[in-house]
């Protein structure tokens, strides 16, 4: 391991450029199909950033190239300030960690955390101290003498993790290493990975297609689609302010109203839709600016809606950011209760997704008339000519599904099939 200088100013840029990232404008193709179409990112030494997206959006493609299995066809790879393009991935300061664990089953758990080393060449003793650290960091340091066999599937990641950081690499790069662990392990795996990155300070390049993973560990979120990067920022900004509605309906649920624009004012505007006015406090920072006559799609999250009974005769015109509906589905997601109103006006008609927490949720029934209402600031408007993700409107139930008689009880919820807002 090289000894810099504390004292040498070139010493001192090197240290802080250890662990850095720079894709400059990288492309790969396969054939005629661009995986990586002119990809530019910077990542800081110590930072914690997550490619975002669904399969064949080319996350994991990007993380190949950075970790030497792939080579791009154009552009610079720059790790710690040095370009490692035609260096195999064994020169590169880096490890990978895949979802399928590759453990050597014929080893006990020193011996595969120790494999990389020996293959190093580094003196026993070195490895002996390094590969008790390494275990220690991931709290499996009394399972040493273990057969990968022998561990659960939590324990077998972590003994990944050991063997990817025994090396000490100025980077650590997973692509899905949580895939194949159920709920409630992957959610703790979120919380330990996070602690030791922060811990450790190397820097963390995670690929993974599920949000939750992305928004609760991450400093950054690159959400990527058709090989390039839609939007990057923090998870804050990424859920609350998506910049194009793509972004919008990929993370998350969402709800899309389409109307066209009757009035704008300075970062607002008023929209008419078929099921009422809708006004929005905010529009989207990435999409063109919006003019009276445009046509524009409004997004409300499920969670910023409000859901009341709607009593017998009275009038569906509910004024601004109010519309009426009709209640065709209930289901307890624990701490949430989730709704499912029908909308109709005319010829026009789509479902509403609605979740309150749980203490506070209304007692309401399949059948009830209901209006669903939300504040100006919990929606933001997009050109109606921006794509939006696969699968981002909730897709009402078959007529047959609905036509359940409405139970005698309006005191008791039903809970038919929850359904599907967005890709997960």
């Amino acid at each position: 391991m090289t000894v810099l200088d504390q004292s040498d100013p070139s010493a001192q840029r090197e240290r802080e450029r250890t662990g850095t990232i720079e894709l400059q404008g990288i492309s790969k193709f396969y054939g005629d199909t661009p995986a990586v179409n002119d990809l530019s990112l910077d990542i800081a030494a110590g930072e914690f950033i997550s490619l975002l997206g669904p399969s064949g959006c080319g996350k994991t493609t990007t993380l190949r190239m950075i970790a030497g299995f792939e080579h791009p066809d154009a552009g610079d790879i720059r790790i710690s300030g040095q370009s490692v393009l035609g260096q195999p991935p064994y020169r590169r300061n880096v490890n990978t960690v895949f979802q399928a664990y590759a453990l050597f089953p014929h080893m006990s758990i020193a011996e595969n955390v120790a494999y990389g080393l020996q293959q190093k060449r580094t003196p026993k003793a070195e490895i002996r101290e390094r590969v008790a650290e390494a275990l220690e960091m991931v709290q499996m340091r009394r399972f040493a003498d273990r057969k990968p066999t022998q561990l659960s599937g939590g324990q077998q990641q972590r003994i990944a993790l050991a063997r990817a950081l025994v090396n000490r690499p100025a980077v650590l790069l997973l692509d899905e290493p949580l895939g194949a662990l159920d709920r409630q392990l992957r959610e703790e795996m979120q919380l330990e990975l996070k602690l030791l990155q922060s811990r450790l300070g190397i820097t963390f390049v995670f690929v993974t297609h599920d949000q939750g993973e992305a928004l609760s560990m991450s400093d950054r979120i690159a959400i990527m689609r058709d090989g390039h990067i839609e939007q990057l920022a923090d998870a804050d900004t990424i859920y609350g302010a998506p910049a194009t509605a793509y972004v919008a309906g990929f993370v998350g649920q969402q709800n899309f109203l389409s109307g066209t624009v009757a009035g704008t004012a300075p970062d607002a505007a008023t929209v008419q839709t078929a099921y009422g006015l809708l006004r929005a406090a905010s529009m989207a920072s990435g999409s063109a600016r919006l003019r009276a006559g445009d046509a524009a799609q409004a997004a409300v999250r499920p969670e910023f809606v409000q859901i009341a009974a709607r009593s017998d005769g009275e009038a569906s015109d509910g004024g601004v950011n109010r519309v009426a509906g009709s209640l065709i589905g209930v289901s307890h997601l624990g701490e949430t209760m989730q709704y499912l109103v029908q909308l109709s006006a005319g010829d026009a008609e789509q479902s509403m997704l609605v979740r309150r927490p749980t203490p506070e949720a209304p007692r309401l029934a399949i059948g009830d008339a209901v209006w669903c209402s939300w504040s100006a600031e919990s929606v933001i408007l997009f050109p109606a000519a921006e794509e939006l993700p696969v699968a981002a409107h909730v897709e009402p139930p078959t007529v047959s599904t609905v036509a359940a008689a409405r139970p005698s009880s309006a005191s008791a919820p039903t809970a038919p099939t929850a359904p599907t807002a967005n890709r997960e």
